[in-house]
């Protein structure tokens, strides 16, 4: 199995992504074989300071690097050997097994859907966030914001996406599918909640249990949760804030430090045809190394292949 790593993505590249792959490499099975893609020169000088021999990985040199600030359609055009560039293109072409990285996120996405491409009968991929509702359990939310408007097929299709997803990564029997609603109630919703209901409410392709309100996200009802973007987003956000009160409360619980950034290292795009991760702008090394060991997990797990033959 070989892992990508954009070295050069993020707010504290190369030095924190390189530390990231010398603690996960630590932690990977010997079959696993990272590979690092960006400045050779910076990777070997961080595992020297780290005391760490560079020949560990493979290194793929790179020139150029797309930056924060870089519009995402017109810098994977212009920059032919930018790190993520190379990245996708050596996912595309089968050299990797799964890709991941924490720079330009809009860059990320476009990366995804202009090189890697949609998985055939999948109308738009979504990226879905892990919701800890209690010691390593789990409520997957789709979408968090690759669509802010959706239509009801469209969410239709993040419920057998997102039921795939806990069922072969998180190994959840039979996922207990809801949607996002303002009610439990059939009738509740707008235009979107409604006519999506009425999809799902018979559907043979995913365990359907009804509507979910925000208030039992957290709770054990449902294993997925299905909305659009826009609102998955705000609920994503409001969830980070849990952990940032914690923090200003001097809360120390092992619950609330599921929802540290650092601890979940990265998102996943949903319905793509390659394992790829999104990893935040500011990740430090341990974000890094948590978003490479979920990589392994993803790639592990088969989830591709069985979405493919899902969607045949």
């Amino acid at each position: 199995m070989k892992i990508g790593l954009d070295i050069m993505g993020g707010d504290h590249a190369p030095k924190a992504t390189t530390i990231g792959a010398i603690l996960a490499k630590a932690e990977m099975p010997p079959d696993v074989e990272l590979v690092l893609i960006g400045d050779k020169n910076a990777i070997e000088a961080t595992c020297r300071e780290e005391n760490f021999d560079p020949g560990n990985f493979l290194v793929v040199p790179t020139t150029e690097v797309i930056g924060m600030g870089d519009h995402p359609v017109k810098a994977f055009s212009l920059k032919k050997n930018s790190s993520m560039g190379v990245g996708f293109q050596m996912l595309s072409e089968g050299k990797l097994d799964g890709f991941c990285s924490a720079g330009n996120t809009g860059a990320m996405m476009a990366g995804a859907m202009f090189t890697i491409k949609s998985i055939p009968g999948i109308i738009r991929p979504c990226i879905g966030v892990s919701i800890p509702k209690g010691e390593n359990e789990y409520t997957l939310l789709l979408d968090v914001g690759l669509n802010p408007d959706a239509r009801p097929d469209v969410m239709y299709q993040y419920a057998i996406m997102g039921s795939f997803y806990s069922q072969h990564v998180y190994g959840t029997v039979n996922p207990k599918v809801g949607l996002l609603n303002i009610g439990e109630e059939e009738e509740k919703g707008n235009l979107l909640t409604k006519a999506a209901y009425q999809m799902m409410k018979n559907s043979q392709d995913f365990n359907f249990i009804g509507n979910v309100e925000g208030n039992e996200i957290f709770a054990d009802k449902a294993d997925v949760v299905v909305c659009e973007g826009f609102i998955g987003n705000v609920v994503l956000k409001l969830a980070e804030s849990v952990y940032n009160l914690s923090q200003k409360l001097r809360i120390s619980n092992p619950f609330f430090e599921q929802y540290n950034y650092e601890n979940f290292g990265g998102i996943p795009i949903i319905g793509i045809g390659c394992p790829v991760l999104i990893g935040h702008g500011k990740s430090t090394p341990l974000a890094i190394k948590n978003m490479l060991m979920k990589n392994r997990e993803l790639v592990q797990s088969g989830l591709i292949t069985k979405l493919k033959q899902a969607f045949e």
